[in-house]
């Protein structure tokens, strides 16, 4: 049995202090990869040197929309340091009316970039979305987003939603939220999609699933949110894993194998 983290950030501090720790509980547990995701372009360095130096980690690079007062990214930029094989998405990227207010044309400007870097150097997107699924549509629509394809991560919004997203090529991830038992909307879409479509996550070091529920997550706990997908379908924990781990090989390896 097998599982992969599509989207976790091991390089922030009280994951990265322990790596040595983190990588062996993802081991004892079958998880056999993780994408260590980009939050900004200062600490890019420190998510690629964990994909240089770990075969079974991988990196993305880009820019948060919840980062403001950062180094912002164009699409040369972006296309530059995507060529780097460890590289395998742009992002995260996406839209948050959650965390910000006000006038946010820069965030929607910004996610543009991330559409058409993704365009121009032919990886998937990382899109972040709360609060602003409309706006979110609309922009990867208007981007030709579709074009690339890419990941709906840590998805919180409507089956409807996720069928506009799917519609576009995108893959749709959950994350330890569908474990919470207040979750019925991610628990109805996660019981509805189709399975060759789907994606695990843990966002570590955010949002650990039950049991861990309030603890530091760590990707080892991907396993907890491929159990609760199979709980809810009805279908062997197993048949969970070999899907999401085929469909993260697909997304971002271009159907192939993890490295040995």
């Amino acid at each position: 049995m097998q599982f992969i983290d599509s989207h976790c950030h091991i390089n922030f501090p009280e994951l990265a202090e322990n790596i040595t720790d983190v990588l062996a509980q993802m081991q004892h547990n079958e998880v056999v990869g993780a994408l260590c995701v980009s939050v900004n372009l200062a600490d890019f360095p420190q998510v690629l040197a964990l994909a240089e130096q770990h075969t079974n980690i991988f990196a993305s690079v880009g820019v948060h929309p919840d980062y403001e007062g950062v180094e912002e990214p164009d699409v040369a930029r972006l296309v530059e340091l995507a060529q780097h094989p460890r590289v395998i998405a742009i992002g995260e990227t996406g839209l948050d009316y959650f965390r910000l207010k006000g006038d946010l044309e820069w965030q929607r400007a910004r996610f543009r970039t991330h559409i058409r870097a993704a365009r121009e150097s032919r990886k998937p997107l990382l899109i972040h979305t709360r609060e602003a699924a409309q706006d979110t549509l609309r922009l990867m629509a208007e981007e030709g987003a579709n074009q690339i394809g890419g990941v709906m991560h840590c998805f919180t919004e409507t089956w409807e939603v996720a069928e506009a997203a799917l519609a576009m090529g995108f893959y749709i991830s959950f994350s330890g939220i569908v474990t919470f038992k207040n979750a019925r909307q991610i628990k109805e879409v996660a019981l509805r999609m189709p399975l060759e479509r789907m994606l695990i996550e843990t966002d570590a070091p955010y949002l650990a699933p039950v049991p861990y529920r309030g603890k530091l997550n760590q990707p080892a706990y991907v396993r907890h949110v491929a159990e609760e997908i199979a709980r809810l379908r009805e279908i062997p924990l197993a048949e969970v894993g070999r899907a999401t781990t085929d469909n993260f090989h697909r997304l971002f390896l271009g159907g192939g194998s993890m490295p040995a």
